[in-house]
């Protein structure tokens, strides 16, 4: 996989536009001008959870004896399940929690809205499958990272533009793409899965 296809697939993954109106919502009941500090301070925070989660993820299959084919496949499924509800929306959103009152601190908005368990799983992935390709995912990474990055801090003036309607038609045309990548990756992990299986002595 290419540093863009990498970056792609995260982006989709992190999925900032369709968080956008969680973002508005949960930052609502805050002063407008204390918005941008709050969100560079999660955004930060995220980075660091992904990052620790890319270059630790293949330590931690390691010492829970997990393979690379179950990988792939809990992270299809994963993958799945959050492009399900992007494409059919629920009321208390894609992770089905409820935003709780005042300023958020790591929770929602760093972990799991922008650190979600689709994008950790994702990292893990791509690094079991290639750890000599670090430099490469790490580019991907900062890359859908920043970007994700410039959409979320113009969330007050992209909700205003775009409006509902066309912020939902967005989340669930992302929702379709990433339907796609999470088949992929569930076939692919079963495959890889089936012939482990069919080399073991």
């Amino acid at each position: 996989m290419s540093i863009f296809s990498a970056a792609l697939l995260l982006f989709f993954v992190i999925d900032p536009i369709g968080n956008i109106p969680a973002f508005v919502f949960i930052l609502q009941n805050i002063p407008p001008e204390r918005h941008r500090r709050i969100l560079v301070r999660e955004l930060l925070i995220a980075l660091v959870a992904l990052v620790t989660f890319l270059f630790s993820g293949r330590y931690i299959l390691a010492a829970l004896q997990v393979s690379q084919g179950s990988l792939g496949a809990a992270g299809g499924i994963i993958l799945f399940l959050i492009a399900l509800r992007m494409i059919f929306p629920v009321p208390k959103g894609v992770f089905g929690e409820e935003m709780d009152a005042g300023e958020p601190l790591i929770v929602p908005l760093a972990v799991p809205l922008i650190a979600g368990p689709a994008a950790l799983a994702t990292l893990m992935l791509l690094m079991a499958r290639e750890p000599a390709a670090w430099r490469r995912w790490l580019i991907a990474l900062l890359a859908a990272w920043f970007v994700s990055g410039v959409i979320l801090l113009s969330a007050d003036q992209l909700a205003r533009l775009l409006g509902k309607r066309t912020l939902i038609a967005i989340e669930r045309l992302m929702g379709l793409i990433l339907t796609v990548v999470a088949v992929q990756m569930l076939i692919d992990g079963i495959a890889r899965a089936y012939q482990t299986i069919v080399h073991v002595p």
